[in-house]
């Protein structure tokens, strides 16, 4: 009998939170130093695809959603269906502009994927200036974190400019068994079931490393000083100009900033990468708040910021092992260093706390719940006061430079999709030298989100004057 493959419940909630104004799916803006025809993406992805099987997969919905959908091999799959050409149109009399790349990005971001095949597609893009080629990816979320995403990328491009792209392989399907649809309802609530007991025991499991943290006079420190951070998260956000209602069109740009930089700022303010984002991030929120007329004193941006769970030993492995850290960041602050160091007090008192932990205690219990009131839930949950004002994530990626057909790839912009009344997103990747920066947004929350570009690359600038003044040592 052949093993029945589920969602989990935070990979389901995905799939059940989706809508046409919000699809949940990543995605990623890559461009290549070269042209590649699409008949080289189609070989290369089909002689590599066996390495992740799910790419392979389809959801199917179980009736009256007894347990989460199961994968299933998709029959007539065809990698074909998956991959297409796009040629850019001329933009502004600017034909193979970025501009027009980031149009066509922005359009195929806001469209849904295909729920009937594998959950993923890849454009890619003829016509960029310079003979470049761009691909744009989607993965639904509810098959990829970003980490896995990275992960991926490891597999489907090269270390040298030798591709080693071979001729596909002949995929031997699992056979498929017949299932008469008695049985099929029995392995539903059988799934359902141990999915809300393997929940329980996570649950179980997570209170109590909880409770041995509390007998370690460090961690219990730790987790008493986080109880002051605790109250502010308590409370509603205050909404800021890109929170409100989606229109399910969006916007995509993107910027680069130099890695060597965001490390010796982190370096001379005793911090992290991530505390660098954070802090660009809050002042050019805050910037913008004041540029649309909102007062910004004793108000703070409430970002979500992902966090990686993911055990060294399942590195590789597709789904979800992500919790989030609810950052609060003052808009009224006015010393950049200064705001830099009361982020990083915060998240390091989250760290050592675990609240990330903590928060992955509330998703097991939300994981007992039975799957068809969890679909029922994400089906009719609606609310115009969203937990967070922004989601900003920030993945590292590899330090040396991939290829993908012979052709370096140069340029990886990240897209993060937003949901309910959160507008905007920002997505981090570091790669090869480079901080890559995508920033996602609704088009009716954020039609300006070009004015959030610049206002991100001003307090880049604000913030490295302050940390490094004219020290250029960074950049050897």
């Amino acid at each position: 009998m052949t093993e029945i493959s589920r969602l989990s419940s935070l990979d389901s909630f995905f799939l059940y939170h989706e809508r046409k104004e919000w699809p949940l799916h990543i995605g990623l803006v890559s461009i290549f130093d070269g042209e590649i025809a699409l008949e080289e993406v189609i070989r290369l992805i089909a002689s590599r695809i066996d390495y992740v099987p799910r790419y392979r997969q389809r959801l199917i919905a179980e009736s009256f959603n007894l347990a989460h959908p199961q994968w299933e091999f998709d029959p007539g799959f065809d990698v074909r269906n998956h991959i297409f050409e796009e040629r850019l149109e001329p933009l502004d009399n600017e034909a193979g502009s970025e501009e027009g790349l980031s149009a066509l990005a922005g359009r195929l971001l806001g469209e849904m994927l295909d729920r009937t095949k594998p959950l993923w597609d890849l454009r890619v893009v003829q016509g960029l200036t310079g003979g470049r080629t761009a691909f744009i990816t989607r993965v639904h979320h509810c098959l990829v974190d970003g980490v896995a995403g990275v992960d991926l990328m490891k597999i489907l491009f090269d270390l040298t400019r030798e591709s080693t792209a071979a001729a596909p392989q002949q995929f031997n399907q699992p056979d498929k068994a017949e299932t008469d649809p008695g049985q099929r309802v029995f392995e539903a609530v059988i799934g359902g079931l141990e999915e809300v007991v393997e929940r329980a025991i996570d649950l179980q499991h997570g209170l109590l490393t909880m409770l041995k943290g509390l007998l370690d006079p460090q961690s219990r420190g730790a987790m008493l000083a986080l109880g002051g951070e605790i109250p502010p998260l308590l409370t509603p956000v205050s909404l800021l100009p890109f929170n409100g209602p989606l229109s399910g069109e969006r916007r995509f740009i993107w910027l680069r900033l130099p890695f060597a930089e965001a490390r010796a700022m982190r370096s001379a303010l005793h911090g992290s990468v991530n505390d660098v984002v954070l802090t660009v991030i809050g002042r050019a929120v805050s910037r913008y708040a004041v540029l649309h007329g909102q007062p910004i004193t004793g108000r703070r941006v409430r970002v979500m910021a992902p966090v990686n769970l993911r055990q060294e030993d399942h590195r590789g492995k597709l789904g979800n092992a992500i919790s989030l850290l609810p950052v609060e960041i003052p808009l009224d602050a006015g010393d950049p260093v200064g705001l830099f160091h009361q982020i990083n007090r915060q998240t390091t008192i989250m760290k050592a706390g675990h609240m990330a932990e903590a928060i992955n205690l509330l998703l097991s219990m939300y994981g007992t719940i039975p799957a068809p009131l969890q679909s029922a839930f994400g089906a009719l949950m609606s609310t115009p006061i969203p937990p967070f004002n922004l989601i900003a994530t920030n993945v590292p990626g590899p330090q040396i430079p991939l290829y993908a057909a012979g052709r370096r790839l140069v340029a990886t912009y990240p897209y993060v999709p937003i949901a309910y009344a959160i507008g905007f997103g920002v997505a981090v990747m570091s790669y090869d030298q480079g901080l890559f920066i995508g920033l996602g947004a609704d088009a009716r929350a954020m039609p300006d989100v070009a004015i959030m570009r610049q206002l991100i690359v001003e307090s880049f600038a604000e913030l490295r004057q302050a940390a490094l003044g004219n020290d250029c040592s960074y950049a050897t």
